[in-house]
């Protein structure tokens, strides 16, 4: 037997994989199995240096607060956080003090010692846990106590983490933990730091503690945080909801309620040309536009099963319908109606209200339809994570021979759209059945043959394809289109989303070519995913800066004096009839001013125009670069504006023109 220190000795080596499985550098590796080193910076490597990371943070939170109880420290993308029970909120002087001892721990080079517990020896030994042995008692492949528990416990055997001083052998701190994690806290080194606090219940359920969550990031190196932060302050420099309110484009109302948004012209401009733009295109592709209401009976989710397994993310009943006699006596019970938080159930409704045949399909529903999801308040962000919000929602209903055919065109369709708003890096997710036989519905057959079918189109598209076990809806796969913005940042946008199971709860059928009834497929497909969340991310890749064709002002006229703006109404007027939107700047500012105030606005195209153009029949054009060309002929003006516009130029500068 031999350990991974003598296999990989390497200071970037931070765990190894062992038949597959990661593995502390401590373990012992018989001579037949098969292993592989995990460097610092590969994705697994991150992900165990961000969760040593948390405990090294925990450690410090106990030393400081010995009685601050230990809720769950995973990993995530780009950091990690870790929950607390205290009876006071932290301060910035606590989250100061606790960075200082973190350092000290970092510095001290404590190794990170695994140990097999049995249920009964953790309970003892993290007696003054509660939360803790909450999570001993979610064992064994019960539910899961809470998103990130996995960390600490799953099905098999228990194990807790000792931090052991280097020098005297004697054991610092400890957690319940799976691990692995990193031999030393010395190889954390600088590249690392806090972010930020915020509230988080436990469990993510309000009937639970409120708890105290530290965020905070590592990376391999400090020149990686650096650029990490950098992106951050980028990041914080694009964020929606601040540029939201500096544009004028929405708000939220308290007086209407949290997470409800108000579209103000600008915005709604904006809006209007993503909607339009994809209604056309949806109808060239063949798509049926429908319409239906915002509310229902419950009779229709107890037939979808949203009232089972989604009823926690909608709103409360409404009682309606409830008649009484002049006594007041009940003479008709009420019924209860809901918000619908999805659209598919009524798309199912207009597919059922005839009969249907094989020569009917493909059927393609399209809606922008207006849904409600009952939200946590602590999870609501700006308009990326709100109580109402508009899908852009498709449902497709085919034979199972259509089936591979029709994901195709869906995914072309998709990847288009997207490149027509200036998206254009994308990869792809596939969402499988694994061997856990208990939670799927639906013949090996089914699954077989419509995991290949998305493997197919996904693997002919070319892009990125990642498979992803287990991650599938209980009733069939799906594919999960992501796009990286401006500034790296990762979105997922679309989903095809294969569903034999609403067809099967609602009865649907379609006469196929020999005279048989047969049940169709249904594709449930989200373009945007929301309206709502898709502008947020519009917005914030291009920092406002919208393309022409969809900026809410596209020209704004500038003139050099007041005796110029008569002829600039011309040029405007001009343009109004192609359908450009255009407005001249005829207040008192002068003109250097009202040039910066549009361009600070994010206008794209700004025209000048003094005597010397008057004179010319001519303007000039102001980019969003700073240049400028001048001298353009106006029947030249209104061609190369209403060009860029109609091509869905991303950037318009002097060499465009």
């Amino acid at each position: 037997m031999t350990t991974g220190f003598d296999l990989y000795p390497e200071k970037n080596v931070v765990a190894m994989r062992v038949d597959g499985e990661l593995k502390d550098l401590a373990a012992e590796v018989a001579e037949t199995q098969t292993t592989e080193p995990v460097t610092i910076d590969s994705p697994d490597g991150l992900n165990i240096l961000r969760h040593s990371t948390a405990h090294v943070l925990a450690q410090a939170v106990q030393k400081i607060n010995p009685a601050a109880k230990l809720g769950i420290g995973p990993f995530i993308a780009d950091g990690f956080y870790y929950d607390f029970g205290v009876d006071e909120p932290f301060t910035p002087d606590d989250l100061k003090a606790i960075k200082k001892e973190m350092q000290r721990i970092v510095k001290e080079g404590q190794r990170f010692v695994r140990r097999v517990v049995t249920d009964e020896e953790a309970q003892a030994e993290l007696a003054d846990e509660p939360f803790k042995l909450e999570l001993i008692g979610l064992k064994g492949g019960k539910k899961e106590a809470a998103e990130g528990a996995s960390v600490e416990v799953g099905a098999g055997e228990l194990t807790i983490y000792d931090n052991v001083d280097a020098k005297s052998g004697e054991t610092q701190w400890k957690d319940l933990c799976r691990g692995p994690h990193v031999p030393s806290t010395r190889l954390l080194g600088n590249g690392w730091d806090i972010v930020r606090v915020a509230g988080a219940y436990w469990r993510g359920s309000e009937k639970n503690p409120q708890l105290q969550r530290i965020y905070g990031t590592a990376w391999p190196t400090k020149d990686d945080l650096k650029a990490y932060q950098d992106r951050l302050a980028e990041a914080a420099r694009r964020d929606h909801r601040k540029l939201g309110k500096e544009l004028d484009l929405f708000s939220f109302p308290d007086e209407i309620g949290s997470g409800l948004s108000v579209w103000h012209p600008r915005g709604g401009i904006v809006r209007g040309e993503m909607e339009q733009h994809a209604r056309r295109r949806h109808i060239e592709g063949g798509y049926t536009y429908v319409y239906t209401p915002h509310i229902s009976k419950e009779d229709l989710f107890l037939t979808s099963n949203h009232l089972v397994t989604y009823k926690d993310g909608m709103f409360p009943p409404i009682v309606m319908d409830e008649e009484r006699d002049e006594d007041g006596n009940i003479t008709k019970q009420g019924q209860d109606y809901y918000l619908k938080p999805m659209n598919c159930p009524m798309h199912i409704l207009i597919y059922k209200e005839r009969a249907r045949s094989y020569r009917d399909l493909p059927l393609r529903f399209a809606e922008n339809g207006t849904v409600y999801r009952n939200e946590l308040s602590g999870a609501l962000h700006g308009l990326t994570r709100v109580r109402g919000f508009t899908q852009d929602d498709s449902h497709l209903f085919v034979t199972p021979e259509q089936l591979e055919a029709e994901v195709t065109k869906v995914l072309e369709f998709i990847i288009s759209m997207l490149r027509d708003f200036g998206l254009d890096d994308f990869e792809l997710e596939l969402s499988m059945r694994d061997d856990e036989k208990a939670k799927w519905i639906g013949s090996d057959e089914f699954w077989e043959y419509s995991t290949n079918a998305l493997r197919n189109v996904a693997v002919a598209s070319g892009l990125k394809l990642t498979e992803v076990p287990g991650e599938a809806a209980f009733y069939g796969p799906k594919i999960d289109l992501k796009t990286r913005d401006a500034i790296g940042r990762v979105w997922q946008l679309s989903t095809v989303q294969v569903d034999p199971n609403l067809p099967e709860r609602f009865d649907l059928e379609y006469t196929a070519a020999d005279g048989s009834k047969q049940r169709p497929i249904m594709i449930h497909r989200a373009l945007f995913g929301s309206i709502e969340r898709f502008f947020a991310i519009l917005l914030e890749h291009y920092a406002g800066d919208f393309p022409v064709w969809l900026a809410p002002q596209q020209v704004v006229a500038v003139p050099v004096a007041d005796e110029f703006a008569p002829y600039l109404e011309d040029v405007a007027q001009r343009l109004r009839v192609e359908g450009v939107r255009v407005e001249v700047d005829r207040s008192d500012d002068r003109m250097q001013k009202k040039i910066r105030t549009h361009s600070t606005g994010k206008v794209p195209l700004i025209l000048i125009a003094g005597e010397q153009d008057r004179s010319a029949g001519t303007v000039s054009f102001r980019f969003r670069d700073g240049s400028q060309r001048n001298g353009v002929p106006i029947d030249e003006a209104v061609r190369l504006v209403t060009g860029a516009i109609a091509e869905k130029k991303l950037i318009l500068t002097d060499e465009d023109l």
